[in-house]
């Protein structure tokens, strides 16, 4: 789906990518980034956010953590990154982002909250229990500061995808702030939760979820019990023209990922203001039965949509032409993707050494996939910035 935006929208981006790929200057299996295009997406929202009086904190997971990327998104004016899981925090900390956000989606192991204090200084910590937040307290106060500790709530109701459930029940917010503030190294700064937004499919919208009422209700009752200046930390799917209507429910923070590079599910349906950004590249290897296989290592295809009839430009040149588009057989998350299996009937059969680029939704950091950082396309002067793979570190190509 996100192939025929790219096409439409960025046709120079794919072209560039071809291009440098023919050159063997880009690895089959790559994530492939246009980073004039993160750039001005990070402006954009960067500067929405600041109309609003917004905390922004870059997500990098998608996109493996990429320190072009991480460049990119600092030109574009945010200087900090939301942290999934402590090997974000190292790469994007490594690539010159502060962790403004650590713990949320994944906590911090025990062992490692004095070395995540000490190396990172998050400026919030989000904790889902009172052993987690005393964890990171006592990792603060080893490093010798104070930690801003962010309560990720629940109620009756909220939506969470299996296995991201957790958290403290938010009628006991109030309990909850007391309890942290008793720490010896960590305050109570504010609550969170996952998702506060979400894709309809039937409307074709944006919407905000239960998780953002339940924000909402728990903020108002913070403030009731005296407390000012709570931070209220809402991500989900996020679009600069969406950050309006969280502000308008209190939220004080957002975390855009797919948004820096125009893949939010909205971005399929509306032109917003965000440029796509990122697709996945390979080449044909040989064929079978019928079908071309190209290497495969990156078929990770968020399930944001239904299933629907994957394809991929197939080509020996640069061309974004509709008659270069040829369906694709992806195998299924059960199997390991070496291959997938491209349609050769007809004319123009593919070649072994055949670019093929895909315009799919990726999470780079589960995959094999390289992730490659491409400056100057907007110039018309296209160049390799890295080659790395989803924990943002070097790879040598060719080996």
């Amino acid at each position: 789906m996100f192939l025929d935006v790219l096409r439409r929208r960025n046709p120079k981006f794919l072209e560039a990518a071809i291009v440098l790929h023919r050159q063997g200057k880009i690895p089959a299996n790559a994530y492939v980034l246009d980073l004039d295009a993160v750039e001005a997406n990070a402006r954009v929202l960067k500067t929405e956010a600041d109309r609003l009086g917004l905390k922004i904190f870059a997500m990098t997971k998608q996109v493996g953590r990429a320190s072009s990327f991480c460049a990119a998104v600092q030109r574009g004016g945010i200087n900090r990154s939301v942290a999934v899981d402590m090997a974000c925090a190292r790469a994007t900390h490594r690539a010159g982002l502060r962790v403004g956000h650590l713990g949320h989606l994944q906590q911090v192991a025990r062992h490692e909250a004095k070395g995540a204090a000490a190396i990172f200084r998050p400026d919030y910590w989000t904790v889902f229990n009172d052993d987690k937040a005393s964890e990171a307290a006592e990792g603060a106060r080893a490093a010798g500061y104070v930690q801003n500790l962010l309560a990720r709530i629940r109620a009756e109701g909220d939506t969470f995808y299996r296995g991201h459930e957790g958290g403290f029940d938010a009628a006991d917010v109030a309990a909850i702030a007391d309890a942290f503030d008793a720490l010896d190294g960590g305050r109570f700064a504010g609550i969170t939760t996952f998702p506060a937004l979400l894709f309809d499919h039937k409307s074709r919208k944006v919407l905000p979820t239960h998780n953002l009422a339940t924000l909402t209700k728990a903020a108002e009752t913070l403030a009731k019990a005296g407390r000012t200046g709570i931070e209220v930390n809402a991500p989900g799917t996020t679009s600069s023209v969406l950050l309006q209507g969280l502000a308008d429910a209190g939220a004080t923070q957002c975390e855009p990922g797919n948004g820096l590079h125009g893949t939010t599910a909205l971005h399929v349906v509306e032109d917003l203001p965000e440029l796509p950004a990122a697709c996945y590249l390979t080449e044909v290897s040989h064929l079978s039965g019928g079908k071309a296989y190209c290497f495969g290592g990156g078929f990770y295809i968020d399930p944001i949509f239904p299933d629907y009839d994957v394809k991929a430009i197939v080509s020996d040149e640069p061309t974004v032409a509709a008659s270069a588009l040829r369906s694709v057989e992806v195998p299924p998350p059960s199997a390991i993707d070496y291959y997938a299996m491209i349609d050769a009937d007809g004319p123009n059969t593919p070649k072994p050494g055949d670019t093929a680029v895909f315009g799919f939704r990726g999470q780079a950091f589960v995959t094999r996939a390289y992730v490659v950082g491409v400056s100057g396309i907007s110039k018309g002067m296209p160049k390799v910035e890295s080659i790395e793979n989803g924990f943002g570190e070097p790879q040598a190509w060719p080996v």
